[in-house]
């Protein structure tokens, strides 16, 4: 059984990253379907279902890769727009931001007063405007005597 499995599959796309994308919508429009019972999530879960093996047995790799690499390139620049967004909770040392002119993503030191502050990319030369919205945290640590 596992043999006609094998020679059923070869030539085939198999899974990649757009089917895994896609099972998830899947299972989060099945699990609100389950609270919330409409009619066209149904739908909608048929037609993700649909497509999901139509590329999973589809032997048009080809076309297949070229739509999983536009998948993954759209996906690649959706990260990065929320990369910029995680780094600025995360870091309190330097803030990140994004050269409109040549896409760059910035690091800078965290200024000590809150404002508009003028700077520089050192990438292009374009001059814009970053608002600072927090302080510099600075810690005083005593000493016991």
């Amino acid at each position: 059984m596992r043999d006609k499995i094998i020679r059923f599959m070869q030539g085939r796309n198999g899974p990649d990253d757009l089917y895994i994308f896609l099972f998830s919508i899947y299972m989060v429009l099945f699990l609100i379907n389950i609270f919330v019972d409409l009619k066209f999530l149904d739908v909608i879960e048929l037609i993700v279902i649909v497509l999901m093996f139509y590329r999973f047995f589809s032997k048009n790799i080809y076309n297949r890769n070229k739509e999983n690499k536009a998948f993954l390139k759209i996906k690649r620049q959706t990260k990065n727009k929320f990369e910029n967004i995680k780094n600025y909770f995360k870091e309190t040392n330097y803030i990140y931001k994004k050269c409109k002119k040549c896409k760059a993503t910035l690091k800078f030191p965290m200024p000590y007063e809150r404002g508009i502050k003028k700077v520089k990319c050192p990438k292009c030369g374009h001059k814009f405007k970053m608002i600072v919205l927090r302080k510099q945290k600075v810690e005083v640590i005593k000493k016991k005597m």
